[in-house]
């Protein structure tokens, strides 16, 4: 064989061998590799469906309320959801609203976080279910079953039994225009805007904030 062949032979010795040793490497970590992607790929589907359906989802929410959300509101708060998903895993909600219905869009995004969201229909239910279990974030309507301060007044049931939970409003009805009661956390009627305040209790919660578990 002519030496040239042989140099040229050697030459590529070295290159076949590292390509050799990493797929045999790649074959003895395989296992692990993939399972260290796992958390981000979570990361990525943390709504437990496809960000696009996850946005959908939330469309509906807007479209509902008639609240004008821009594409960067969108986004923003799609980005948000996804980046908190270690944060809101395990969370759980108390919504307590005479139309359920209404609220499933948002419902179905912070199921599809694992969270746990029971949903009732008036306050005698919610503090029944506030007695049977614990939750981190109280989510109520206002006007309920005709009583257009049926939010307000759960509020002082609350006090009374000395419940002392994040309450966050969400009604088509409010105007922040008439301000906020001293014992909610935050109101609003904008779904965007509640999956943003949803975040940000998890995350006293999750952080130990003092002021997170009274007004």
């Amino acid at each position: 064989m002519p030496e040239a062949i042989w140099i040229k032979l050697i030459g590529t010795l070295p290159s076949l061998f590292w390509v050799t040793f990493a797929t045999v490497v790649y074959l003895s970590l395989r296992k692990t590799i993939i399972q260290s992607l796992v958390p981000r790929v979570t990361a990525l589907r943390a709504l437990g469906v496809e960000v696009e359906i996850a946005g959908q989802l939330l469309d509906q929410a807007t479209e509902r309320s008639d609240i004008p959300v821009t594409p960067a509101d969108r986004r923003g708060v799609l980005n948000r959801l996804e980046h908190a998903a270690e944060t809101l895993r395990g969370g759980s909600i108390l919504w307590v609203d005479d139309h359920p219905e209404f609220n499933y869009p948002l419902t179905k995004i912070f199921r599809s976080m694992e969270m746990r969201v029971d949903a009732v229909r008036s306050t005698d239910d919610a503090l029944i279910a506030l007695r049977r279990d614990s939750y981190d974030i109280i989510l109520s309507d206002i006007d309920r079953h005709g009583d257009p301060q049926a939010g307000i007044s759960m509020l002082r049931e609350l006090e009374t039994q000395a419940i002392n939970l994040p309450v966050l409003v969400y009604s088509a009805n409010f105007n922040p225009e008439l301000g906020v009661d001293r014992r909610i956390f935050a109101a609003t009627n904008n779904p965007v805007e509640v999956a943003h305040y949803v975040i940000d209790l998890l995350e006293r919660v999750r952080f130990g904030s003092p002021n997170v578990r009274g007004w």
